[in-house]
């Protein structure tokens, strides 16, 4: 599975693709989009068609979502052009960067960059959502406005997962990595996470997702042992290949009663054990719902090409 359409909301409203007669209080996006388009400088013409956007809405617009920069696969993210126009998006709270289906081009071959800097360029910024594969990286850097963190990817380097940790974040309440697999150079493993995992960051993290990962089992087990885990009110460990050994760990760790929500959605359990997981937890959300077959021993991540 990958991303099959845009995003419909962000932000908690509903996107809108620009230009449009739609009044304010939309999450507004701006693309452009050439699948034939093989250069690798930044496109003209998504150039122009934000500049445009940033003249029309800019003193306005809360919510942004950049989708398609020409071809992803070639041409670069227009980080740059974003963190140039801060300046002229003072309402900006949301952002989201690589809106992009797989039928405009596959997650593993978008060309990001380091997303790090928009952190610094818009210091109100409270949501930054970023999806990327290809040249993904991220510096440690410091916000005391950024609330939620969102990272997709079908593979997340240990160097991206690392900065990410190493930066402070005193507000964040929500962060989600999607960790990815080593063919697409997910190489991020439980060691990296340990600082994270024993409660010693972002004091105020209420929501964990740790999603997507190819080494789900492990990650179960040292999360049934993690500090942080006290204080969180959701944990996601979906869309990665979680099976019967990693869910009995949870059982098995320190209680999870005082979770809201529990997402193990799209895992390798046994019926029976999932729905043990689910009858141990009967006052928490628990969705383990789209479970999957191995193929010929093998198990597969929701997102990784």
């Amino acid at each position: 599975m990958t991303f099959n359409s845009h995003a419909e909301t962000f932000a908690g409203q509903t996107v809108v693709e620009y230009p449009s007669d739609k009044p304010g209080g939309t999450a507004w996006r701006v693309a452009y989009r050439d699948d034939d388009d093989h250069q690798d400088e930044l496109s003209e013409e998504f150039r122009a068609a934000f500049e445009e956007f940033v003249a029309d809405r800019g003193a306005t617009v809360e919510a942004l979502v950049i989708g398609a920069w020409g071809y992803a696969a070639f041409r670069p993210a227009p980080l740059q052009q974003l963190c140039d126009s801060a300046p002229r998006l003072p309402r900006l709270r949301s952002l989201f960067v690589g809106d992009i289906p797989f039928h405009e081009c596959e997650i593993s071959w978008m060309k990001v960059g380091d997303v790090s800097p928009l952190i610094t360029a818009f210091p109100e910024l409270e949501t930054l959502q970023v999806r990327g594969g290809e040249d993904f990286g991220f510096s440690p850097v410091g916000s005391e406005n950024l609330r939620r963190l969102v990272v997709q990817s079908g593979g997340l380097p240990a160097s991206f997962t690392t900065a990410v940790l190493a930066s402070r974040f005193p507000a964040l309440t929500d962060l989600e990595l999607w960790l990815g697999t080593d063919e697409y150079g997910g190489d991020t493993t439980v060691a990296d996470l340990r600082p994270l995992l024993d409660g010693k960051l972002f004091p105020r993290l209420r929501r964990l997702g740790l999603r997507n990962a190819e080494n789900a089992d492990e990650i179960a087990a040292a999360v049934a042992q993690a500090p942080v885990v006290a204080r969180l009110e959701s944990l996601d460990l979906s869309m990665g290949t979680l099976g019967d050994q990693g869910a009995a760990a949870l059982l098995a760790g320190q209680p999870l009663t005082h979770l809201q929500e529990l997402n193990l959605a799209h895992h390798y359990m046994s019926e029976e054990v999932a729905a043990a997981v689910v009858a141990a937890l009967p006052e928490v959300q628990v969705d383990v719902s789209d479970p999957q077959e191995e193929d010929e021993g093998e198990r597969y991540t929701e997102v990784s090409e």
